[in-house]
């Protein structure tokens, strides 16, 4: 069923690609705001020789909403190899190509889902060359979203907050406008401090986020992340993106309540994220939704798309056609 119903998406990473999927099964309205501080992977290489922004998560978005065949699909997502190109993937030099083609990150986007089919937008969060940096409880400093990632995992201190140089960083405006004229906002999932906060840290989009008339929706991740999230809680991963912003701004929290197997937990460094009786307390002035949504792709802990999309329909019917 697809009804008229806008959705903004604000992420990056495999957490935000696996939720469009679900998406554009109930409306052909989607805006997916992405991260572009990534440095790691093919998506660094490029950006290194290239002078190029990351395409990695882009790709990722691009390919979750696309509506070719799967031979497209697999062309897109296959990574070479062997050589020189060994690792890189063949879409993030697909968008290579079609950025060098119009001289224009955006435009080239634009011009990739059009390619693809996509239903819905694909836009940057700025098309600045930002860098991620961590301060970590200790003062000291890690640079690059890559390292953060990395190095976190044997840090003695965990994170005390994120943010982007160089600073005032400016937004693409579509994303502002798309921000500021639709009904959902769903941040996340994703990886709290690389994939997720970046987008926050534009300071127009948390302008937006802060004024728009939407429902917004925080997507809770399923499991912590060994090293920037490690013993978290469902407070603390709300409340560190509301000390980032200064101000709050989600509605409403989504958390998976479905058991994962003690097989699956076992090739993670990682723990659930469950709702507790002490997050319910601290978190009593949000509105909070229990799901089974926890899905085993490939032994891979991922949120349950379908489940999320049939949640939002339902919420979006009550809350919104039915006043």
């Amino acid at each position: 069923m697809v009804i008229e119903m806008k959705i903004v998406t604000i992420g990056g990473g495999t957490g935000n690609s696996t939720i469009l999927k679900g998406l554009k099964k109930i409306t052909n309205d989607i805006t997916t705001i992405v991260t572009v501080a990534d440095d790691g992977g093919g998506s660094g290489v490029l950006r290194k020789d290239l002078g190029i922004l990351p395409p990695g998560d882009i790709r990722a978005c691009l390919l979750a909403l696309a509506n070719v065949e799967p031979a497209m699909k697999r062309l897109m997502d296959y990574r070479f190899q062997e050589g020189i190109l060994k690792g890189q993937s063949f879409g993030n030099l697909f968008i290579a190509a079609m950025v060098d083609i119009y001289g224009d990150f955006d435009k080239a986007i634009k011009e990739t889902g059009n390619v693809l089919a996509i239903t819905g937008k694909v836009l940057p969060m700025t098309l600045d060359d930002v860098t991620l940096y961590a301060e970590m409880e200790d003062g000291s400093i890690i640079k690059g979203e890559s390292n953060i990632g990395e190095l976190t995992k044997d840090y003695p201190v965990s994170i005390r907050r994120v943010y982007l140089k160089p600073d005032g960083s400016k937004p693409v405006q579509e994303a502002v406008d798309e921000i500021l004229n639709t009904d959902i906002v769903l941040i996340g999932p994703g990886s709290l401090y690389t994939s997720i906060m970046p987008n926050l840290l534009i300071e127009d989009i948390a302008r937006a986020l802060k004024a728009t008339k939407a429902k917004i929706y925080y997507i809770c991740n399923i499991m912590t992340q060994n090293g920037e999230t490690s013993g978290y809680s469902v407070f603390d991963h709300v409340s560190s993106i509301n000390r980032h912003l200064g101000f709050k701004i989600i509605d409403k929290i989504i958390v998976n309540k479905e058991e994962i197997p003690e097989d699956v937990l076992r090739k993670y460094d990682s723990v659930p994220v469950y709702l507790n009786d002490e997050d319910m307390t601290k978190l009593k002035e949000y509105e909070i939704v229990e799901l089974n949504c926890y899905k085993n792709l490939k032994g891979k802990v991922r949120h349950d798309y379908k489940e999320i999309g049939r949640f939002l329909l339902e919420d979006f019917q009550s809350e919104y056609i039915g006043n």
